[in-house]
């Protein structure tokens, strides 16, 4: 029997599952003080509703597709956006909803590209009548969860609308699929870009997006980047216009963004407007796995060991008090030298001994496994360590 792990596919133990926890915690906290209600969606979909509209978007052009035993078409979600549709149905605009939780792809993996993941969604479905007030609350978030991890960041933004006035301004057709070649200007070498647009006659494109960010204001759409950067100056957020940024997937209609880091060169979170049930609507995407490798974080793990040498009763009676007080306790009921081979093995800081000598004087020994001190604490009703 194979054990080894899928390629793409990963586990997670210790102290990275534990940083995992910290950072989804974090992400959940501002999504919820922000005002967005938690979801959560099947894992499986009926393949057709996975691929939707553009079939041709290269997510969902790579759906792991599958088969249940009434032979129906099924598929695992490749993001959480599409399952909207649903699960925002008669709700009262605007529904502003988050979710956490893996999806998957069937693609190339890379160093920062996996075939299972897990995102972090949030989402208002039903903008006001100036969309970018939302829009802006939403990069404002962002900004925040970022800074909590202390990741030095940058915000890029755009808009679809411009992407489209500047070519129907070429007469450009295929637009979709010249869109998505632009949008790899700063993934792909220029001239392999250059080469892909000459199969659209569309490399004259190319000078466009070389110009300046005061060139583009002579088109209509860069009103809503204007009125974009205006409501983000109110909630102190800095952007800065990338005249070529697209994002892959053809559902966006409006406001783009992208959030770079130095440190890497995939995006680390992402998003845009798009429509739902005909609600214009605006999201952001955190790469959980992606944070992981540039969040500087501390776990604060303040967790014990109970050693029971024959004092069962006095070791459970400590351990339940630990975690009444909202601390994580275990116990070990065996030779303290195998506890505390046990203890480095799991990075557990302090381990507690409690045996008959305890007992007699009432005070436990408390050991910091990092320092290698020990000391004596009083274990009546109100001394909870």
């Amino acid at each position: 029997m194979k054990t080894e792990r899928v390629k793409g596919f990963n586990d997670y133990t210790g102290k990275e599952a534990k940083k995992r926890e910290k950072i989804k915690s974090i992400i959940a906290e501002f999504f919820r003080v922000y005002g967005f209600e938690p979801a959560e969606t099947p894992v499986i979909e009926y393949e057709e509703f996975v691929r939707g509209e553009n079939p041709q978007d290269e997510a969902v052009s790579d759906i792991f597709k599958l088969q249940d035993r009434g032979k129906r078409k099924l598929a695992l979600r490749y993001e959480f956006t599409f399952q909207l549709k649903r699960i925002a149905q008669n709700k009262k605009l605007p529904y502003k909803r988050y979710q956490i939780g893996p999806v998957f792809r069937d693609e190339p993996v890379s160093a920062n590209r996996f075939r299972q993941f897990v995102q972090a969604d949030a989402d208002t479905i039903g903008l006001s009548k100036t969309p970018e007030k939302d829009e802006a609350e939403i990069l404002a978030m962002v900004r925040d969860i970022l800074n909590a991890m202390k990741i030095k960041f940058t915000i890029y933004i755009n808009n679809r609308k411009l992407l489209n006035e500047i070519l129907d301004e070429f007469k450009i057709k295929n637009k979709e699929s010249v869109i998505r070649i632009i949008d790899k200007l700063d993934k792909l070498p220029y001239e392999e870009v250059k080469k892909q647009l000459k199969s659209y006659k569309a490399e004259k494109l190319l000078e466009i997006f070389k110009q300046k960010e005061e060139f583009f204001k002579k088109y209509e759409s860069y009103k809503e980047i204007e009125e974009l950067k205006k409501y983000c100056r109110i909630y102190g957020v800095e952007v800065e216009f990338l005249s070529s940024l697209a994002r892959g997937l053809s559902y966006y209609t409006g406001s783009v963004f992208e959030v770079k880091t130095k440190k890497m060169k995939e995006t680390i979170c992402s998003g845009g407007r798009y429509v739902v049930n005909r609600a214009e609507s605006f999201g952001a995407s955190f790469g959980i796995e992606r944070l992981c490798s540039l969040a500087d974080i501390e776990v604060d793990d303040e967790s014990y060991l109970i050693i029971s040498l024959n004092q069962d009763k006095e070791a459970i009676k400590i351990a339940q008090r630990l975690r009444k007080s909202g601390k994580s306790a275990r116990i070990f009921y065996g030779k303290p030298s195998k506890a505390l081979e046990y203890a480095n093995s799991y990075n557990i800081p302090k381990v507690v001994f409690i045996g008959e000598k305890e007992i007699k004087e009432k005070k436990l020994k408390l050991r910091d496994m990092k320092t290698g001190k020990e000391k004596k604490i009083s274990f009546d009703k109100k001394n909870a360590l």
